[in-house]
């Protein structure tokens, strides 16, 4: 048992993942001394942490667990084999996972709302702990991105409501169920269900349990809030014991958005409740899946009694969060853009948006198999139909092939060939110097340009700048401008 009232040193063995660190960080503003550790120790997450007064240690070691915490927090990455890992195990030191603390140093004494599905979960998290924000609600929030508005991954607001981003992902070595299955909540989201985390899922049905279980944690006096166009979500939301409201960008939801006019980088559309007008939104933000996210969020911020002037604020003035279709530079006419997607639903969303609200003359879709899920061949078929969207693709080569049975492996050369018989022009160029390379060869004014990845992509989101940059500050000078280098 874990007396929590003698807890005064906290120590997170991998201690730099998103999570990871804002959890510290709330513990810290807490009172709490913590320490960490993590094999991959660089900025942004070191500044961070490090100017939160918290102490990190390059890679695991037993020295850094002495003097002994009070508690150890064990990251989902890491398992058996760990050395810190062993020494708390043998020597029986208190240890958790990241949701398990969240649960009891700061969901049990404020109202869990916890938004999950399988896409929007980021960017409805924030939505919602803004839209509190404005309404004066002081929420505290955990997103798994940087809020722009907060220009945070987190906040503790000290009102009587929580925000938590619900992770269907496994929760640590030692518990293999979802992290959302331990966030108590009493008012949820369940937006969408589909196949995804192919390394702990061995199919559709599986998840489809993990969620059925969420659903069934919501008491009889909480609320759900149901993506109405998946037919798995709403499906399971029959079986709720709370009051629910279906939201979706379709006729006869709870939650609907008509009229949807798109044009430079503005969504506007009338919110309807109940097929009456709710209010006319101009959302800073494209797409329709965005539109989703701000009808979820709606639902919530009116259940919670957030006034309707106050949620429409909240909607027109949020900023998003970083890494979802964010613009990185506009190079002679050229616009680059980052976006997380890698599952094909979000990869095809994204470029559809794209392209009917910025119109470009060409668009590429720099896509990086990076993730469990889009390194393997079980959505072989769908990738190529999403990144069809695109005019021009480029394709590195798998991230760490090896961690994906070969047989399992995403096929790239069939990947390229399925695009090219859609009539796109596609490759497969190896490695980010050769994309950078490509992209200073043939792309021209009026292109826009999307990279996306869930992670660093050799850090080509600074490098394609630069080389472009480059390119054309030596046009400038030269008859004919060369290629450039990554």
């Amino acid at each position: 048992m874990i007396f929590f009232d003698r807890i005064s040193s906290i120590h997170f063995v991998g201690i730099c993942g998103t999570a990871m660190a804002s959890l510290a960080a709330m513990l810290r503003e807490r009172g709490y001394r913590v320490s960490g550790s993590d094999d991959g120790i660089y900025p942004p997450m070191s500044d961070f942490l490090e100017g939160r007064q918290i102490k990190i240690m390059q890679g695991y070691d037993l020295k850094n667990l002495r003097p002994e915490p009070d508690l150890v927090i064990i990251g989902n990455a890491l398992s058996r084999g760990n050395p810190e890992i062993e020494y708390v195990l043998n020597f029986r030191l208190p240890y958790m996972s990241l949701p398990e603390a969240l649960k009891e140093f700061f969901l049990r004494d404020r109202v869990p709302v916890v938004i999950a599905g399988t896409h929007g979960k980021t960017t409805t998290t924030a939505m919602i702990a803004w839209g509190l924000h404005v309404a004066g609600l002081r929420p505290d929030f955990l997103v798994g991105g940087l809020a722009e508005n907060f220009e945070s991954s987190y906040a503790l607001g000290g009102g009587r409501f929580f925000v938590i981003e619900g992770d269907e992902y496994d929760s640590a070595f030692f518990d293999k169920g979802p992290k959302f299955m331990h966030y108590l909540p009493h008012l949820a989201v369940l937006g969408n269900v589909e196949f995804d985390h192919a390394d702990i899922y061995p199919n559709l049905d599986s998840l489809r349990l993990q969620f059925a279980r969420f659903v069934n944690l919501v008491p009889a006096r909480g609320f759900l809030a149901v993506g109405a166009e998946s037919p798995i979500a709403l499906e399971l939301s029959r079986r709720a014991f709370c009051a629910r409201e279906t939201f979706g960008v379709i006729p006869d939801c709870d939650w609907s958005a008509r009229d949807i006019d798109a044009r430079a980088g503005v969504t506007a559309f009338d919110l309807r409740y109940r097929g009456k007008l709710f209010r006319r939104i101009r959302l800073q933000l494209i797409g329709r899946y965005n539109i989703r996210n701000a009808l979820a969020a709606t639902a919530i911020l009116h259940r919670l009694g957030a006034p309707e002037d106050d949620i429409r604020e909240a909607m027109e003035s949020f900023k998003g969060v970083r890494r979802r279709l964010q613009l990185l530079a506009e190079i002679a006419g050229i616009r680059i853009y980052e976006d997380f997607a890698h599952h094909p639903t979000a990869v095809r969303e994204t470029l559809l948006a794209v392209r009917e609200a910025c119109g470009p003359q060409r668009l590429w879709a720099i896509y990086e198999p990076r993730s469990a899920t889009s390194r393997r061949n079980v959505f072989q078929v769908e990738i190529a139909e999403a990144l069809s969207h695109a005019d021009c693709v480029a394709i590195p080569d798998l991230y760490r092939p090896e961690k994906v049975p070969e047989a399992e492996r995403l096929d790239l050369a069939r990947l390229i060939e399925d695009l090219q018989s859609r009539g796109r022009e596609a490759w497969n160029l190896r490695d980010v110097a050769g994309i950078i390379q490509r992209v200073c060869d043939e792309a021209h004014a009026g292109d826009l340009i999307i990279i996306m990845s869930n992670g660093a992509f050799g850090g080509i989101y600074n490098r394609l700048p630069a080389a472009l940059r480059a390119r054309f500050e030596q046009a400038s000078d030269r008859p004919v401008g060369p290629g450039c280098s990554g």
